[in-house]
């Protein structure tokens, strides 16, 4: 008899206990099954968009390789449009762009450096992205607009390379000194074994003795 009392003591301990912190548990038990539930619908979408997204760089691949600018511009713009947030979206903007200089579609090219510069999540990709931006506006003659391109934070791996292009452009516009300190600028981030800097030491030189 004493063991069942105590027994009912407890059942009742626990009743109360229930009473008092039952409806929280429940709730924190659903709220943890529904974010567990978010979380790995999320990791399937992202599965689906990366695996969808690798098909229509495939085609993007298979339309550069045949030269079929039409298909190009598609399948980038489908990239865009429906896989943005995917690595996949950052690596067709640069094989697509290349791919649009060498069909001489300079605009398609421009847009597609440009959405990376925009969009990309990758800063060494936006890097080169507007590298080559600067470049085409280097050979439209857009000085101004190629400098503007170049005036961000620049990632350290391409500090030399942002400074040689800005003296490219500053060159064009016939600003010499300071075209000469882009290039000493460029310079002094390259190690003396690496190879630019004879072509960078050369353009330095071509500009001649800085006046006294």
């Amino acid at each position: 008899m004493a063991y069942n009392l105590e027994e009912q003591e407890q059942l009742d301990a626990l009743k109360d206990w229930w009473k008092r912190y039952g409806n929280f548990i429940l709730t924190a038990l659903t709220v943890a099954l529904f974010a567990f539930s978010a979380y790995m619908g999320w990791k399937w979408y992202q599965r689906s968009q990366a695996a969808e997204a690798a098909l229509v760089y495939e085609a993007l691949q298979q339309a550069v390789e045949a030269k079929d600018v039409p298909k190009i511009k598609a399948a980038n713009a489908t990239m865009f449009e429906q896989y943005a947030a995917t690595a996949h979206a950052q690596y067709a903007a640069l094989l697509a762009a290349k791919a649009l200089i060498d069909a001489n579609e300079m605009e398609a090219a421009k847009m597609q450096l440009q959405w990376l510069i925009d969009h990309g999540g990758n800063e060494e990709f936006q890097a080169i992205a507007r590298l080559r931006l600067a470049g085409l506006l280097l050979d439209e003659k857009a000085y101004d607009a190629g400098l503007k391109v170049l005036a961000v934070e620049t990632p350290k791996p391409f500090a030399a390379l942002f400074a040689d292009r800005r003296g490219d452009l500053l060159v064009a516009q016939n600003k010499v000194d300071e075209a000469r300190a882009a290039y000493e600028q460029a310079l002094a981030e390259l190690k003396p074994e690496e190879s630019l800097r004879n072509l960078i030491e050369l353009k330095r030189d071509a500009l001649g003795v800085p006046a006294k």
